[in-house]
């Protein structure tokens, strides 16, 4: 199993200084990779019908993730880059290709791609995208990144996505991982047809029964279990006394991934005072759990 670090976007500030050395201190103590969230807009929660029941708001700073994507390739060597999750059917799907292909490239390879649906409406109507058919568009949406990093020339149609003889360049070196993430069963039985893995972001119990559910999901569709993905997001609101045990009870599960999280979070606890405490939140539980991680790479 692998360790990375959830990027904490509501605390880190806007300095690229301090941005760049919360990746080098992740990367120089020996985390795997750094995850990231994804959100364009936030909006206020009030007088809104339907109600918009999500855990951020306009008050929530996010940076643009294929933006910091490239910052990060450019100021670390080796460390990871995931999404956790891109709200990928609020987004044009050929672009998110382009932008996806680059960073790997800049990279030299070291993008896993996660995507999921997102709840904000409010966002994706701002973004001239529908809400209502996010999930079946996100389908299709995913056979079109692999063909556009696959061929120099794609000529695809669809239900909602039209490729006259059109390609990127450059291309990819290799094939970019796809990762699901999500809560509802629809999610598991998506990633279950689709995936190459999934992102538990849930609490510590919940993530293990959504372990569970996505392992039944993958023996219904005929997929080796062995040949999918798992990441589990842990807390460091958890406390110290249960950092270890959280860890080895993915080891245990054949997790390929936990990635630590330490921003403010519904129903956890308070995010830290400074930029400077998430520097040595990861220096922290390093220590406790670091030993636990077999390896580097995203």
């Amino acid at each position: 199993m692998r360790i990375g670090a959830v990027f904490p976007h509501q605390e880190i500030g806007n300095d690229p200084v301090v941005i760049r050395d919360w990746a080098q201190a992740a990367e120089g103590l020996g985390y795997s990779h750094i995850l990231a969230y994804d959100h364009v807009l936030g909006a206020t929660h009030e007088s809104r019908d339907p109600e918009l029941w999500g855990p951020y708001t306009e008050q929530d700073p996010f940076h643009e993730l294929f933006v910091l994507f490239g910052f990060f390739a450019a100021c670390t060597q080796r460390i990871g880059l995931a999404s956790g999750i891109l709200i990928l059917p609020q987004r044009q799907t050929a672009l998110v290709a382009k932008q996806a292909a680059e960073v790997d490239v800049l990279s030299r390879g070291r993008l896993r791609l996660g995507v999921g649906t997102g709840w904000n409406y409010v966002e994706y109507d701002s973004l001239n995208e529908s809400f209502s058919d996010r999930g079946v568009r996100q389908e299709e949406q995913v056979e079109v990144l692999r063909a556009l990093w696959a061929e120099s020339l794609v000529d695809y149609r669809g239900q909602y996505h039209k490729i006259d003889r059109a390609g990127l360049n450059p291309l990819p070196k290799r094939k970019i991982p796809i990762w699901f993430g999500g809560f509802a069963p629809v999610a598991f039985r998506r990633a279950a047809r689709m995936g190459d893995g999934f992102i538990y972001g849930g609490g510590h119990e919940d993530n293990l029964r959504a372990h569970q559910s996505m392992n039944t999901e993958l023996e219904g569709s005929g997929r080796a279990l062995n040949e999918f993905g798992h990441e589990a997001l842990v807390n460091f609101q958890s406390g110290a006394e249960n950092w270890r045990s959280e860890a080895q009870a993915w080891v245990d599960r054949g997790a390929d991934f936990i990635s630590m999280r330490a921003q403010r979070l519904q129903g956890v606890g308070e995010g830290l005072s400074s930029p400077r405490a998430h520097i040595d939140a990861l220096k922290v539980y390093w220590e406790a759990v670091g030993d636990l991680s077999d390896g580097v790479g995203s």
